[in-house]
Formats: C-alpha cells, structure tokens, sequence
C-alpha cells in the first residue's frame, strides 16, 4: 500500500453511524478507485453502505464521452443494478428529487488541481443544491495531483462565471477535493452540511508520484499525472484554433497546427525565460478533433522540474507567441464553449475578459503574473484557514 491513505479508505476502516443507517447516492466515476483497485461503489456497499443511487460527471460514469458538452443520459449501472443520474446532461445539479430519495450524498472525484476542470464546479453545484433541500454531503478525498504549494494565475472575475470557473479562485488553485469544498461553502457562503473525511500520510508538498499511488485517468484526456502538471496552461489552447493535442496519444503534451512554423516558435519559446521545461519539435496529425487528418507542426512539451515549472505562465507565454508570430491564420475560437453561448471560449477559460486583451496587445505573460501577486496572498490567506493537511 502507498504511504498515503485515501479518503474513502479511511472511511471503510472506521465507519460513522450515517454510514449504515442512511440512505447513499455516490458520486463518482471510473477512476473513483482504492489503491488495492477495488472501485468506490463496491467498498462502500462491502462495508455496509446502503447506497441508494450513483451520479456522474462531466464524460460519464465510465469517463467514455471525449470532449465538451457532449453529454450523458441517466443510465443504470449493471454492476450494482443501481440507477446512474448524469450531472452532465440534462442536468448539472442534482434535484430536488433526486437528493429527496438520499440522506446523504457522498462525493469521490479525482480532480487535477484547476480552475477549468470541471468536477470540481460539480461538486460545488451539488453542495448548492444540498444546501437548499438539507442533504448532507461527505467528500472522500484524494490527492492534489499537481500539489498543494504552489498557485498560479488570475482569480476568477465574477462576471466570467461558467461551468468551467464558478468560484474566486486561480487557475492553479492548491487545494484538495475536500479543501475546495470548505472553501465554497465558506468563501461562497454556501450553508452546506459538510463532512470531508480526510487522507491519512498526504503532505503538501507532495506531487502525485510522492503518494505512492496507482494512477486512474479521472477523464479521457488526462492519462498520466503529468497530464495534470501541463493542463493549467495547456487547456488554454480549447480557446484557440491550435490544437492542443485531443485527437493524439499525447493530449496537452504536444501542440501544434499546420501554419507553425516550429524553427521560430522554437526560437521564441527559447527566449522566453520559461523555467523547468524543454520543447521537442514533433509533427502530428489528429484523430479527431481540431485539424483532424492535418499535419500539425508543433512541440512536445518536457517537463525538467516540477517544481520551478510554471504551467499557467507556459501556456499564457504560448499564446503570445503564436499570435505574434502568425497574426493571420491564428484564431480565438467563436462559442459556444461548455454551455457559454455569448462569451469568448477563452475569456471564461482565463476567468476574465481584459487578459486576452492584453495577450492581443503583446503583454509580457511574466509581467502580467506579477499583477497578481496580492489577490494570491489574499486568496492563500483564505485558504490557510481551511487546509486539511499541514
């Protein structure tokens, strides 16, 4: 067994009293895994849990759905014969229905450790629509996969609220499952009844190999760790018209498109002062997705240090550098973006429309981070308070 012990782990071994006398939903996924690769569901029923009904998120109870807003019908799970409600779907939040037929839901979702991944904006909904019936909600947590020191970015601006950034936080945001809950029910003042149960032997510091646990793919496109390392910045590039690697075996690893030219972008990139990471000039052509069937010229992106490594940067560095560079074929991409009819896909991505206004106009990406030093400190500040694990 890894040196640290998961949440749901930590609940089978020492079972509360709601544990057995009330009435379970679960939401969870296909990586919703112990580290014995015992799946979630059968745990809780094997130690008593009378579960009553099992929800899904965003690309489906078996992470099957590729890309955004291609949704998931309700469905019933064969293994357990337990009805599966989509949170992807018709809805985004549990019903009141839905949670009148539980006493408590229990929330085990693998997050990456950004704003824009979108299970962490499920749960929040769904501990709004516990707080308006009175259902209680237990998050089982797991690992930050990129950490919990460093944070990066711009926190969310209010009125770029969508199902990609619902709460004032940075796109890196440091925080657990069970800490970003806290989080939103006190930032947000959502009068939630919450339990996390915490993991046992997690530090901080650690970043997911430190855990010592099995990777899951928590969604189609984030097969390895370091897939979330690259996704703070990387996931910028869904608000181009560069592909950012869906449709290859190296999603947000490689980037590219046919107008590349790779020797000065190369060149570009060389200068930037981008710590920890070294680009390696491939050429691709997706399976699906942007530039299907097109040779793609870019880079796969090598990480050296995670540690000096700055993703957001990267990504915003990325972005200045193809515009400058081939200011005719590079494009923002037109909504509709994860249901944001009228906004840019890449304002509500940034959390906040004057950014890509200052990428149009050449801002220097390191110039612009240091803008964001004291909301930052304000931010940690807030969730220095809130943290599970020293």
């Amino acid at each position: 067994m890894g040196k640290v012990i998961l949440g749901c782990e930590v609940l089978a071994s020492s079972p509360p009293g709601w544990f057995r006398s009330g009435r379970l939903g679960l939401l969870v996924n296909q990586a919703s895994v112990t580290q014995s690769f015992e799946h979630v569901r059968d745990l809780l029923r094997r130690t008593g849990g009378r579960l009553t009904c099992l929800l899904s998120p965003q690309h489906g109870f078996h992470s099957e759905k590729q890309a955004n807003m291609i949704e998931s019908d309700d469905s019933w799970d064969e293994d357990s014969s337990l009805p599966v409600v989509s949170l992807y779907g018709k809805v985004r939040q549990p019903s009141r229905e839905t949670l009148d037929g539980i006493d408590v839901l229990v929330i085990d979702l693998q997050d990456v450790g950004t704003r824009v991944y979108t299970y962490g904006v499920t749960m929040g909904l769904c501990l709004e629509a516990a707080a308006r019936s009175g259902t209680k909600v237990v998050v089982l947590d797991r690992p930050n996969p990129i950490g919990g020191i460093s944070i990066e970015g711009n926190i969310l601006d209010d009125g770029y609220r969508s199902f990609v950034g619902r709460y004032p936080i940075p796109m890196r945001h440091g925080l657990t499952m069970g800490e970003l809950a806290r989080f939103i029910c006190k930032e947000c003042s959502v009068d939630c009844d919450l339990q996390v149960i915490p993991m046992k032997g997690w530090r901080r510091r650690d970043y997911f190999p430190d855990t010592g646990l099995p990777w899951f793919f928590p969604s189609p496109n984030m097969p390895t760790w370091e897939t979330a390392l690259l996704y703070p910045g990387m996931v910028l590039l869904e608000g181009t018209n560069v592909s950012e690697g869906r449709g290859t075996t190296l999603p947000f690893h490689v980037f590219g498109a046919p107008f590349v030219n790779r020797r000065r972008l190369g060149d570009y990139l060389a200068g930037a002062g981008l710590e920890g990471v070294v680009f390696r000039p491939v050429s691709f052509e997706p399976m699906f997705d942007k530039w299907r069937g097109r040779l793609c010229h870019g880079f796969q992106i090598h990480v050296t240090d995670r540690v000096s490594f700055s993703p957001y940067r990267l990504g915003l560095t990325l972005i200045r550098g193809l515009r400058l560079l081939n200011p005719d074929e590079f494009k923002w991409l037109e909504p509709p973006y994860e249901y944001e009819t009228e906004k840019l896909p890449i304002d509500i991505l940034l959390g906040d429309g004057k950014l890509r206004e200052k990428l149009d106009n050449g801002a220097d990406p390191g110039g612009v981070a240091r803008g964001w030093a004291n909301p930052l400190a304000a931010y940690w500040a807030k969730c220095a308070g809130l943290f599970l694990y020293a």
